[in-house]
């Protein structure tokens, strides 16, 4: 039996899959390590790999950041599945912000009280939520220091990767805010989902999924 390693984004942790139907599977939940000041995506995700014991017949499903980090895992391993949900593949596909964030960091010079309230523009960025959904996502960042938000935000608008490895899958929703799906390349779209879909409309998510675990759905890259 494939295990499947859950990687959750930058100011989440993985109750963000706490909908995702993996019946059947045994689920590994990755928390997030602390980062050295040096490290990149590439460099974290070997310690990933290497803290998690992943293996090629690994199945990693990653939401946002965790997706790209679960792409330079896929680079390092020839793993089962890679599963990317409101993420991105390479730098092709990044927002234009990635850009200019990379040009002008000013995510560095933030201080540590603003980072400390970020939690006012939850909707604002993942759009319109309810009360306890709130509750919870401002309960996820809490658990992320300032300077372990500073290192994520830099890993990813420095990300450079231009390869997508074999047995790639990638699931985007149109209303996503963080990453518009119209620079998303072969990817299944669900109509209506924000960057929070894995979360809150888990279900149209859970029949992608079942479609690509079952191997009903090709990847965007062949093995």
């Amino acid at each position: 039996m494939s295990r499947i390693f859950l990687i959750a984004g930058l100011g989440a942790d993985t109750r963000i899959y706490e909908h995702t139907d993996l019946r059947g599977f045994e689920v590994i939940k990755v928390d997030w390590l602390v980062p050295e000041t040096s490290d990149t995506l590439i460099t974290y995700a070997q310690k990933i790999i290497d803290q998690y014991h992943i293996t090629e017949n690994s199945i990693v499903i990653g939401n946002s950041l965790g997706g790209m980090i679960g792409i330079e895992i896929a680079k390092v391993i020839h793993i089962e599945k890679i599963i990317l949900i409101s993420s991105i593949k390479t730098i092709d596909e990044a927002p234009a912000y990635f850009r200019l964030f990379r040009n002008m960091p000013v995510y560095s010079i933030i201080p540590d009280k603003v980072f400390s309230s970020l939690d006012f523009m939850l909707e604002l960025i993942f759009g319109e939520m309810d009360k306890a959904d709130i509750g919870l996502f401002q309960d996820m960042l809490k658990k992320w220091t300032p300077d372990a938000l500073r290192w994520a935000m830099g890993a990813a608008v420095n990300w450079e990767n231009t390869v997508i490895p074999p047995n790639t899958f990638h699931i985007i929703g149109d209303k996503d805010l963080v990453f518009p799906y119209k620079k998303i390349k072969d990817a299944k779209i669900i109509k209506g989902g924000t960057h929070i879909m894995i979360y809150d409309m888990a279900g149209k998510v859970n029949k992608i999924l079942k479609s690509i675990l079952k191997n009903e759905t090709s990847p965007v890259v062949l093995p």
